[in-house]
């Protein structure tokens, strides 16, 4: 039962989350209509221009995230929220507190961020022997950096 109720818990946390990042971006975006008519001289468009990309960066982020949530609200209405995306398991508690909108368990995002895709292996490639890097540095090279030429006339 702690489960269910950590879940209602996290479902309220996300719809005041989705709300206050719909209102953050209606007035971003408002402040950013309104400063593209402004003029002035040209140290204040250019103070006023690099004011508006962090603003237009940050309600890029913030958008990116509402869609997030949105996402993870639409999980909650089929049942599917709290359990991994990959492998079906439930997503600990812990992890969605951090990340409520998280939609894999904490090995399938390891996977995912160490190899690309969830299955834990590197689909048959052999790292070890892509390079010959290793055999490389057993053998010892001088260089000589006098003897390099380079061509400057580029």
């Amino acid at each position: 039962m702690a489960r269910k109720d950590a879940l209602v818990h996290l479902h309220k946390a996300l719809v005041e989350r989705r709300d206050t990042l719909l209102r953050r971006l209606g007035g971003d975006l408002k402040d950013l209509r309104q400063n593209a008519g402004d003029t002035g001289d040209e140290a204040d468009q250019a103070f006023e221009s690099s004011g508006g990309d962090v603003s237009s960066q940050l309600a890029e982020i913030e958008a990116r995230e509402l869609m997030q949530i949105e996402r993870a609200l639409h999980r909650l209405k089929q049942g599917t929220y709290g359990m991994c995306e990959n492998c079906q398991k439930k997503i600990p508690v812990a992890r969605l507190n951090a990340l409520p909108f998280s939609t894999t368990c904490i090995q399938c995002q390891r996977d995912m961020e160490n190899y690309g895709h969830w299955d834990g292996n590197a689909r048959g490639v052999d790292w070890e022997n892509l390079s010959d890097s290793e055999a490389r540095m057993k053998e010892p090279r001088d260089v000589d950096l006098s003897q390099l030429e380079m061509d400057l006339s580029k």
